[in-house]
Protein backbone atom coordinates (compact mmCIF):
# COMPACT_ATOMS: atom_id res chain seq x y z
CA UNK A 1 0.00 0.00 0.00
CA UNK A 2 2.88 2.28 0.88
CA UNK A 3 5.44 3.26 -2.22
CA UNK A 4 8.39 1.72 -0.34
CA UNK A 5 10.77 3.26 -2.75
CA UNK A 6 9.27 6.32 -1.48
CA UNK A 7 11.49 8.69 1.03
CA UNK A 8 8.52 9.62 2.32
CA UNK A 9 6.88 6.61 2.90
CA UNK A 10 7.05 4.67 6.19
CA UNK A 11 8.74 1.09 5.73
CA UNK A 12 5.78 -0.42 6.60
CA UNK A 13 4.39 -3.50 5.27
CA UNK A 14 2.50 -3.97 2.24
CA UNK A 15 0.62 -6.76 4.05
CA UNK A 16 0.08 -5.09 7.33
CA UNK A 17 -3.84 -5.81 7.84
CA UNK A 18 -6.41 -3.36 9.43
CA UNK A 19 -7.59 -4.27 12.87
CA UNK A 20 -10.97 -4.84 12.90
CA UNK A 21 -11.83 -4.37 16.51
CA UNK A 22 -10.37 -1.22 16.67
CA UNK A 23 -9.97 1.96 14.57
CA UNK A 24 -7.08 2.47 12.56
CA UNK A 25 -4.90 5.04 12.77
CA UNK A 26 -4.45 7.92 10.53
CA UNK A 27 -1.47 6.51 8.81
CA UNK A 28 -2.81 3.01 7.95
CA UNK A 29 -6.30 4.78 6.96
CA UNK A 30 -4.61 6.16 4.44
CA UNK A 31 -2.84 3.84 3.36
CA UNK A 32 -5.85 1.34 3.13
CA UNK A 33 -6.77 3.61 -0.36
CA UNK A 34 -10.31 3.83 1.38
CA UNK A 35 -11.68 6.81 2.07
CA UNK A 36 -14.05 5.33 4.45
CA UNK A 37 -11.51 4.37 6.69
CA UNK A 38 -9.93 7.82 6.36
CA UNK A 39 -13.48 9.37 7.58
CA UNK A 40 -13.96 6.79 10.29
CA UNK A 41 -10.74 7.58 12.10
CA UNK A 42 -11.01 11.63 11.75
CA UNK A 43 -15.06 11.41 12.74
CA UNK A 44 -14.39 9.20 15.69
CA UNK A 45 -11.57 11.60 17.24
CA UNK A 46 -8.89 9.21 17.46
CA UNK A 47 -6.52 11.13 14.99
CA UNK A 48 -6.69 14.63 13.40
CA UNK A 49 -6.69 15.93 9.86
CA UNK A 50 -3.73 18.43 10.95
CA UNK A 51 -1.83 14.68 12.84
CA UNK A 52 1.96 14.36 11.06
CA UNK A 53 2.49 10.72 9.20
CA UNK A 54 5.99 10.25 10.19
CA UNK A 55 8.25 13.57 8.77
CA UNK A 56 4.66 15.06 6.90
CA UNK A 57 1.67 16.51 7.29
CA UNK A 58 -1.21 13.81 6.56
CA UNK A 59 -2.03 15.55 3.71
CA UNK A 60 1.19 16.12 2.52
CA UNK A 61 2.22 12.09 2.75
CA UNK A 62 -1.00 11.54 0.57
CA UNK A 63 -0.40 13.21 -1.72
CA UNK A 64 3.36 11.85 -1.94
CA UNK A 65 1.83 8.65 -1.95
CA UNK A 66 1.67 7.20 -5.71
CA UNK A 67 0.04 4.15 -4.36
CA UNK A 68 -3.18 5.60 -3.63
CA UNK A 69 -5.93 4.53 -6.38
CA UNK A 70 -8.63 6.98 -4.41
CA UNK A 71 -5.81 9.94 -3.10
CA UNK A 72 -8.60 12.06 -4.85
CA UNK A 73 -11.47 11.62 -1.93
CA UNK A 74 -8.51 10.78 0.81
CA UNK A 75 -7.38 14.62 -0.01
CA UNK A 76 -10.91 15.75 -0.05
CA UNK A 77 -11.45 13.67 3.27
CA UNK A 78 -8.97 15.30 5.06
CA UNK A 79 -9.60 18.86 4.08
CA UNK A 80 -13.35 18.21 4.72
CA UNK A 81 -12.25 17.49 8.61
CA UNK A 82 -10.13 20.41 8.63
CA UNK A 83 -6.97 20.08 6.71
CA UNK A 84 -4.74 22.77 6.73
CA UNK A 85 -2.97 23.91 3.29
CA UNK A 86 -0.95 25.88 4.61
CA UNK A 87 1.14 22.84 5.99
CA UNK A 88 2.48 22.17 2.51
CA UNK A 89 4.62 25.12 1.96
CA UNK A 90 5.96 24.10 5.45
CA UNK A 91 9.31 22.76 5.62
CA UNK A 92 8.84 20.87 8.86
CA UNK A 93 5.70 18.92 7.79
CA UNK A 94 6.20 18.57 4.00
CA UNK A 95 10.31 18.35 3.35
CA UNK A 96 11.91 17.79 0.49
CA UNK A 97 12.72 14.41 -0.62
CA UNK A 98 16.30 15.21 -0.09
CA UNK A 99 15.76 16.38 3.24
CA UNK A 100 13.53 13.51 4.23
CA UNK A 101 15.91 10.90 2.55
CA UNK A 102 18.56 12.43 4.74
CA UNK A 103 17.02 12.97 7.81
CA UNK A 104 18.32 16.31 7.71
CA UNK A 105 16.41 19.64 7.37
CA UNK A 106 17.76 21.12 3.37
CA UNK A 107 19.99 24.25 2.82
CA UNK A 108 18.76 26.72 5.71
CA UNK A 109 16.43 29.38 4.69
CA UNK A 110 15.19 27.17 1.12
CA UNK A 111 12.00 24.82 0.83
CA UNK A 112 12.76 22.63 -1.92
CA UNK A 113 8.54 21.52 -1.86
CA UNK A 114 7.65 18.03 -3.38
CA UNK A 115 6.27 18.87 -6.55
CA UNK A 116 3.34 16.39 -6.30
CA UNK A 117 2.15 19.01 -3.36
CA UNK A 118 2.33 21.96 -5.40
CA UNK A 119 -0.26 23.54 -7.36
CA UNK A 120 1.45 22.94 -10.57
CA UNK A 121 1.97 19.30 -9.70
CA UNK A 122 -1.69 18.54 -8.95
CA UNK A 123 -4.57 17.26 -11.01
CA UNK A 124 -7.24 19.59 -12.04
CA UNK A 125 -9.29 18.19 -9.35
CA UNK A 126 -6.91 17.95 -6.28
CA UNK A 127 -5.84 21.59 -7.10
CA UNK A 128 -9.12 22.86 -7.61
CA UNK A 129 -9.76 21.56 -3.85
CA UNK A 130 -6.50 22.14 -2.04
CA UNK A 131 -6.43 26.32 -3.63
CA UNK A 132 -10.60 26.20 -2.29
CA UNK A 133 -9.54 25.30 1.44
CA UNK A 134 -6.69 27.30 1.18
CA UNK A 135 -8.61 30.77 0.31
CA UNK A 136 -9.29 33.38 2.83
CA UNK A 137 -12.99 33.47 1.94
CA UNK A 138 -13.83 29.43 2.32
CA UNK A 139 -12.30 30.06 5.88
CA UNK A 140 -14.47 33.59 6.64
CA UNK A 141 -17.61 31.46 5.57
CA UNK A 142 -16.96 28.58 7.67
CA UNK A 143 -17.10 30.68 10.80
CA UNK A 144 -20.26 31.69 10.13
CA UNK A 145 -21.65 28.20 11.16
CA UNK A 146 -18.47 27.56 12.79
CA UNK A 147 -20.09 27.12 16.76
CA UNK A 148 -23.46 26.25 15.51
CA UNK A 149 -25.48 22.82 14.30
CA UNK A 150 -25.43 22.83 11.32
CA UNK A 151 -20.70 23.00 11.46
CA UNK A 152 -20.72 20.06 9.65
CA UNK A 153 -22.34 21.76 6.51
CA UNK A 154 -18.82 23.02 5.87
CA UNK A 155 -17.82 20.25 4.66
CA UNK A 156 -20.42 19.81 1.87
CA UNK A 157 -17.63 22.41 -0.49
CA UNK A 158 -15.85 18.80 -0.65
CA UNK A 159 -18.42 17.07 -2.71
CA UNK A 160 -20.24 20.59 -4.26
CA UNK A 161 -17.64 21.76 -7.12
CA UNK A 162 -18.09 25.42 -7.32
CA UNK A 163 -21.21 27.76 -5.95
CA UNK A 164 -19.31 29.55 -3.21
CA UNK A 165 -21.69 32.27 -2.97
CA UNK A 166 -24.96 29.54 -2.70
CA UNK A 167 -22.93 28.46 0.14
CA UNK A 168 -21.98 31.71 1.61
CA UNK A 169 -25.57 33.10 1.86
CA UNK A 170 -27.22 29.67 2.98
CA UNK A 171 -24.54 29.70 5.88
CA UNK A 172 -25.99 33.11 6.96
CA UNK A 173 -29.46 32.32 7.01
CA UNK A 174 -28.59 28.96 8.76
CA UNK A 175 -26.28 31.11 10.88
CA UNK A 176 -29.19 33.69 11.49
CA UNK A 177 -31.43 30.73 13.01
CA UNK A 178 -28.41 29.24 15.21
CA UNK A 179 -28.74 33.11 17.23
CA UNK A 180 -32.23 32.93 17.29
CA UNK A 181 -32.78 35.76 14.96
CA UNK A 182 -35.39 34.25 13.08
CA UNK A 183 -38.18 32.21 14.07
CA UNK A 184 -39.90 31.30 11.32
CA UNK A 185 -38.91 28.10 9.67
CA UNK A 186 -35.91 27.71 7.29
CA UNK A 187 -37.38 27.29 3.67
CA UNK A 188 -34.78 27.49 1.41
CA UNK A 189 -35.23 27.59 -2.55
CA UNK A 190 -32.29 26.33 -4.71
CA UNK A 191 -32.44 27.49 -8.03
CA UNK A 192 -31.22 27.80 -11.83
CA UNK A 193 -29.97 25.64 -14.55
CA UNK A 194 -29.74 21.69 -14.51
CA UNK A 195 -26.48 20.04 -13.51
CA UNK A 196 -24.84 22.61 -11.03
CA UNK A 197 -25.38 20.88 -7.80
CA UNK A 198 -28.47 21.81 -6.65
CA UNK A 199 -29.49 18.35 -5.90
CA UNK A 200 -26.53 17.06 -4.70
CA UNK A 201 -26.53 20.35 -1.85
CA UNK A 202 -29.86 19.32 -0.92
CA UNK A 203 -29.14 15.49 -0.99
CA UNK A 204 -25.90 16.08 1.25
CA UNK A 205 -27.74 18.00 3.88
CA UNK A 206 -29.68 15.37 5.66
CA UNK A 207 -26.36 13.06 5.46
CA UNK A 208 -23.63 15.51 6.25
CA UNK A 209 -25.76 17.10 9.45
CA UNK A 210 -26.82 12.84 10.12
CA UNK A 211 -30.71 13.84 10.54
CA UNK A 212 -33.79 12.65 8.89
CA UNK A 213 -33.79 13.54 5.03
CA UNK A 214 -37.40 12.59 3.24
CA UNK A 215 -37.29 13.31 -0.83
CA UNK A 216 -40.65 14.44 -2.27
CA UNK A 217 -40.88 13.93 -6.47
CA UNK A 218 -42.96 17.12 -7.05
CA UNK A 219 -43.50 16.13 -10.90
CA UNK A 220 -45.70 13.21 -9.48
CA UNK A 221 -48.45 15.33 -7.51
CA UNK A 222 -52.02 16.13 -8.32
CA UNK A 223 -53.05 17.78 -5.06
CA UNK A 224 -52.55 18.42 -1.70
CA UNK A 225 -53.05 15.18 -0.19
CA UNK A 226 -50.86 13.42 -2.82
CA UNK A 227 -48.33 15.90 -0.94
CA UNK A 228 -48.77 14.46 2.92
CA UNK A 229 -49.01 10.39 1.40
CA UNK A 230 -46.22 10.91 -0.78
CA UNK A 231 -43.48 8.37 -0.21
CA UNK A 232 -39.63 9.30 0.05
CA UNK A 233 -38.42 9.15 -3.66
CA UNK A 234 -34.42 9.44 -3.44
CA UNK A 235 -32.51 6.47 -4.36
CA UNK A 236 -29.89 7.80 -1.90
CA UNK A 237 -31.94 7.81 1.62
CA UNK A 238 -32.57 4.56 3.43
CA UNK A 239 -35.80 2.51 2.45
CA UNK A 240 -38.45 3.78 4.00
CA UNK A 241 -42.49 3.23 4.13
CA UNK A 242 -43.44 6.18 5.65
CA UNK A 243 -45.50 8.75 3.71
CA UNK A 244 -44.42 12.85 4.05
CA UNK A 245 -47.08 13.45 6.92
CA UNK A 246 -45.92 9.91 8.84
CA UNK A 247 -42.05 10.67 8.41
CA UNK A 248 -43.09 14.92 10.31
CA UNK A 249 -45.36 12.69 12.79
CA UNK A 250 -42.07 10.86 13.83
CA UNK A 251 -39.45 13.62 14.01
CA UNK A 252 -41.97 16.11 15.37
CA UNK A 253 -39.80 19.12 17.33
CA UNK A 254 -36.48 17.60 15.91
CA UNK A 255 -34.40 19.05 13.23
CA UNK A 256 -35.06 16.59 9.90
CA UNK A 257 -35.08 17.81 5.92
CA UNK A 258 -37.78 17.82 3.65
CA UNK A 259 -36.36 18.14 0.04
CA UNK A 260 -39.26 19.03 -2.47
CA UNK A 261 -37.45 18.09 -5.70
CA UNK A 262 -38.22 20.07 -8.81
CA UNK A 263 -41.34 22.36 -6.78
CA UNK A 264 -42.27 24.33 -10.11
CA UNK A 265 -43.14 20.86 -12.09
CA UNK A 266 -46.20 19.96 -9.53
CA UNK A 267 -48.91 19.47 -12.08
CA UNK A 268 -51.61 22.08 -9.87
CA UNK A 269 -49.97 24.80 -8.43
CA UNK A 270 -52.74 24.53 -5.38
CA UNK A 271 -51.04 21.74 -4.17
CA UNK A 272 -48.34 23.85 -2.70
CA UNK A 273 -51.09 25.98 -0.33
CA UNK A 274 -50.46 23.94 2.18
CA UNK A 275 -47.18 24.62 2.44
CA UNK A 276 -48.26 28.17 3.51
CA UNK A 277 -49.04 27.37 7.21
CA UNK A 278 -46.02 25.15 7.74
CA UNK A 279 -44.04 27.69 6.09
CA UNK A 280 -44.75 30.61 7.81
CA UNK A 281 -45.98 29.15 11.33
CA UNK A 282 -44.10 26.37 11.41
CA UNK A 283 -46.88 24.31 12.22
CA UNK A 284 -50.09 22.58 10.77
CA UNK A 285 -52.91 19.53 10.99
CA UNK A 286 -51.60 17.08 8.58
CA UNK A 287 -55.00 15.77 8.31
CA UNK A 288 -58.40 17.29 8.80
CA UNK A 289 -59.45 17.37 11.88
CA UNK A 290 -56.51 16.13 13.44
CA UNK A 291 -54.37 18.46 16.26
CA UNK A 292 -51.30 20.22 14.74
CA UNK A 293 -48.13 19.26 14.28
CA UNK A 294 -44.77 21.08 15.20
CA UNK A 295 -42.95 21.67 12.56
CA UNK A 296 -40.36 24.63 13.56
CA UNK A 297 -37.02 22.69 13.17
CA UNK A 298 -38.03 21.04 10.02
CA UNK A 299 -35.41 22.43 7.10
CA UNK A 300 -37.84 22.64 3.81
CA UNK A 301 -35.09 22.23 0.64
CA UNK A 302 -36.91 23.13 -2.66
CA UNK A 303 -35.47 22.70 -6.04
CA UNK A 304 -36.29 23.86 -9.37
CA UNK A 305 -35.14 25.06 -12.93
CA UNK A 306 -37.00 28.46 -12.40
CA UNK A 307 -34.37 31.33 -13.29
CA UNK A 308 -32.59 28.89 -16.20
CA UNK A 309 -32.70 31.19 -18.66
CA UNK A 310 -32.05 34.57 -16.17
CA UNK A 311 -28.64 33.38 -14.96
CA UNK A 312 -27.16 32.71 -18.62
CA UNK A 313 -28.46 36.22 -19.40
CA UNK A 314 -27.04 38.03 -16.20
CA UNK A 315 -23.34 35.71 -17.11
CA UNK A 316 -23.56 37.51 -20.61
CA UNK A 317 -24.45 40.80 -19.36
CA UNK A 318 -21.24 41.10 -17.06
CA UNK A 319 -18.67 42.74 -17.72
CA UNK A 320 -16.36 39.93 -18.01
CA UNK A 321 -18.14 36.93 -17.93
CA UNK A 322 -14.45 34.77 -18.03
CA UNK A 323 -14.17 35.93 -13.78
CA UNK A 324 -15.63 34.79 -11.21
CA UNK A 325 -19.12 35.78 -10.15
CA UNK A 326 -18.31 38.62 -7.38
CA UNK A 327 -20.43 39.15 -4.64
CA UNK A 328 -22.26 42.06 -5.65
CA UNK A 329 -23.24 40.41 -8.44
CA UNK A 330 -24.25 37.56 -7.12
CA UNK A 331 -26.41 39.54 -4.58
CA UNK A 332 -27.82 41.43 -7.81
CA UNK A 333 -28.76 38.02 -9.67
CA UNK A 334 -30.38 36.94 -5.80
CA UNK A 335 -32.88 39.97 -6.08
CA UNK A 336 -33.59 39.62 -9.96
CA UNK A 337 -34.25 35.48 -9.00
CA UNK A 338 -36.93 36.25 -6.63
CA UNK A 339 -39.96 37.55 -9.15
CA UNK A 340 -39.49 35.17 -11.22
CA UNK A 341 -39.78 32.34 -8.34
CA UNK A 342 -43.30 34.41 -7.59
CA UNK A 343 -44.02 34.23 -11.26
CA UNK A 344 -43.98 30.70 -10.99
CA UNK A 345 -44.97 29.79 -7.62
CA UNK A 346 -46.75 32.77 -6.73
CA UNK A 347 -46.36 35.54 -4.06
CA UNK A 348 -47.89 34.25 -1.37
CA UNK A 349 -46.14 31.34 -1.53
CA UNK A 350 -42.85 33.27 -1.89
CA UNK A 351 -43.30 35.33 1.19
CA UNK A 352 -42.31 32.44 3.49
CA UNK A 353 -39.59 31.01 1.72
CA UNK A 354 -36.10 32.39 3.58
CA UNK A 355 -34.40 32.49 0.97
CA UNK A 356 -33.56 32.03 -3.32
CA UNK A 357 -30.50 31.04 -4.16
CA UNK A 358 -29.47 30.87 -7.49
CA UNK A 359 -26.97 28.82 -9.17
CA UNK A 360 -24.51 30.56 -11.53
CA UNK A 361 -22.39 29.19 -14.13
CA UNK A 362 -19.20 27.37 -13.81
CA UNK A 363 -15.23 29.01 -14.01
CA UNK A 364 -12.93 27.14 -16.07
CA UNK A 365 -11.14 25.84 -13.42
CA UNK A 366 -14.61 23.99 -11.89
CA UNK A 367 -15.38 22.84 -15.37
CA UNK A 368 -11.80 21.27 -14.99
CA UNK A 369 -12.30 20.23 -11.67
CA UNK A 370 -15.66 17.79 -12.87
CA UNK A 371 -14.15 16.40 -15.68
CA UNK A 372 -11.36 15.32 -13.64
CA UNK A 373 -13.54 13.98 -11.13
CA UNK A 374 -15.79 12.21 -13.91
CA UNK A 375 -12.09 11.08 -15.15
CA UNK A 376 -11.65 9.23 -11.38
CA UNK A 377 -14.92 8.06 -11.01
CA UNK A 378 -14.71 6.24 -14.24
CA UNK A 379 -11.60 4.73 -14.31
CA UNK A 380 -11.74 3.74 -10.30
CA UNK A 381 -9.24 1.65 -9.20
CA UNK A 382 -6.88 2.29 -12.45
CA UNK A 383 -6.89 5.61 -11.72
CA UNK A 384 -3.32 5.23 -9.52
CA UNK A 385 -1.68 4.10 -13.25
CA UNK A 386 -2.61 8.34 -14.35
CA UNK A 387 -0.39 10.65 -13.88
CA UNK A 388 -1.87 13.88 -12.81
CA UNK A 389 -0.63 14.99 -16.12
CA UNK A 390 -2.61 12.60 -17.94
CA UNK A 391 -5.56 13.66 -16.25
CA UNK A 392 -5.19 17.09 -17.54
CA UNK A 393 -4.41 15.86 -20.84
CA UNK A 394 -7.89 14.11 -20.83
CA UNK A 395 -9.79 16.79 -19.34
CA UNK A 396 -8.37 19.75 -21.62
CA UNK A 397 -9.85 17.56 -24.64
CA UNK A 398 -13.14 17.49 -23.21
CA UNK A 399 -13.56 20.85 -22.31
CA UNK A 400 -15.23 22.05 -25.74
CA UNK A 401 -17.65 19.43 -25.39
CA UNK A 402 -18.97 21.49 -22.33
CA UNK A 403 -22.68 22.73 -23.01
CA UNK A 404 -23.68 25.17 -20.09
CA UNK A 405 -27.39 24.54 -20.23
CA UNK A 406 -26.29 20.85 -19.21
CA UNK A 407 -23.70 21.92 -16.94
CA UNK A 408 -21.92 18.83 -15.08
CA UNK A 409 -23.87 16.08 -17.23
CA UNK A 410 -21.93 17.50 -20.38
CA UNK A 411 -18.84 17.15 -18.92
CA UNK A 412 -19.53 13.60 -17.46
CA UNK A 413 -20.59 12.54 -20.88
CA UNK A 414 -18.01 13.79 -22.80
CA UNK A 415 -15.49 12.43 -20.14
CA UNK A 416 -16.70 8.52 -20.41
CA UNK A 417 -16.87 8.98 -24.61
CA UNK A 418 -13.39 9.99 -24.28
CA UNK A 419 -12.27 7.32 -22.01
CA UNK A 420 -13.85 4.89 -24.40
CA UNK A 421 -12.42 6.16 -27.45
CA UNK A 422 -8.88 5.49 -25.55
CA UNK A 423 -9.49 1.93 -24.78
Amino acid sequence: MFNSSSPHSPNVSSSTSLSHNSLPTLLFAIASDDVNEVRQVLESGEAGPNDQVGPQSALAFTLTNDKLAHKNEIVKALLAYGADPSALRNPDLNPSAQASAEGGEGVSGSHSQPGETMPEGMDPATRYYVTRADSTHTRQTSQLIYRSFFRPLTRVRYDLIGQDWVLEQLFRVLSMHSQRLSVAPIVVLLCGPSGHGKSLLARKFGSLLDIPTHTVNMTTLRSTHDLWQSYSMSPYEEPSSDTLAQFLLNNEGERCVVVLDEIEKVEDPKALYSLLMPWELGRCSLETGKRQVDLTKVIWLGTSNIGHDLVFEHQDSRQDPSKPVTREEYRDLMNLSRPHVSQCLGASLLSRVTTVLPFVPFSMEEKMAIAAEAVYSLTSNAAKTLSPQDVEEIVMEVLPSYIPSEGARSLHRAVSNQLVDLI
